[in-house]
């Protein structure tokens, strides 16, 4: 762990989500299996159980909007990649399904009051200053509409700090995903030098991810009008502990009184 921060944190976003390299490395962590799981979890935990209109940010190639769509939902997919809007949207039309999907910054989006669910799924939140993650919160609490609810998943920075690994690496044949990580205590940033070795040439793919723990998180939320309804601390929906990695968290939008 580190106290060193730059003025200028590095968050080279088309090299992170370089489309042929992101999926090469995490796609067979990204299984049916795991997205069965996950889906389950929505329909159950976000109450899915008549068709509502969903916002699914960040949405990557549409692994859970599309399924959602199948399931008879009214699903819009934002996403800044134009390259994971296209395999979403093929897979849509091979699968004979509807969705909305729009090429946008999640910091820009300007619904009011129009989706009963909104997703921001495998740790999409986080990845910008301070101002601009609580700016997301807002434009979301926004979109929402009241008593709707908003689940996302991230690391509990509680429990991360207290198993801190300061490299990672996946090995796939000869190629490497080198993970070179630091945390910096004073922003609650984890910066991530990443190097991804492929086919014997490097590529530097540096990002950080803000982290919170569960108080920040509620704290958070209540600014922008949205309590934590749910946490847990996995997909198979246990609860969330002391000891849990990751947090799950729904929350609801309050009904103000005009």
């Amino acid at each position: 762990m580190t106290n060193e921060d730059s003025d200028k944190p590095v968050f080279d976003f088309g090299a992170v989500f370089e489309i042929d390299d992101y999926l090469y490395f995490y796609g067979d962590a990204l299984t049916e299996e795991r997205t069965k799981r996950e889906i389950e979890f929505l329909m159950r935990e976000l109450e899915l159980d008549k068709p509502m209109k969903i916002l699914d940010l960040a949405c990557g190639h549409g692994r859970h909007a599309n399924r959602l769509a199948e399931l008879g939902h009214s699903v819009t997919g934002i996403d800044i990649t134009l390259g994971f809007l296209e395999i979403a949207k093929k897979e849509a039309k091979e699968k004979g399904i509807s969705v909305e999907y729009i090429m946008k910054d999640m910091r820009e989006i300007s619904f009011y009051e129009e989706f009963d669910r909104v997703l921001l799924l495998f740790t999409s939140f986080g990845f910008f200053e301070d101002e601009e993650n609580f700016r997301v919160l807002k434009k979301i609490a926004n979109a929402l509409k009241p008593s709707g609810l908003f689940c996302f998943d991230t690391f509990n920075r509680d429990v991360f700090l207290k198993y801190f690994l300061p490299y990672f690496v996946v090995e796939k044949g000869n190629d490497l995903m080198i993970d070179r990580i630091t945390f910096n205590s004073t922003t609650g940033r984890l910066y991530n030098k990443r190097i991804i070795i492929k086919n014997g040439k490097r590529k530097d793919k540096p990002f950080f991810v803000r982290l919170y723990n569960p108080t920040e998180i509620g704290d958070l939320l209540n600014r922008v009008g949205l309590r934590i309804y749910k946490m847990y601390g996995d997909w198979d929906s246990k609860p969330f502990t002391n000891e849990s990695r990751r947090m799950i968290i729904i929350a609801k939008k309050e009904i103000r009184e005009k």
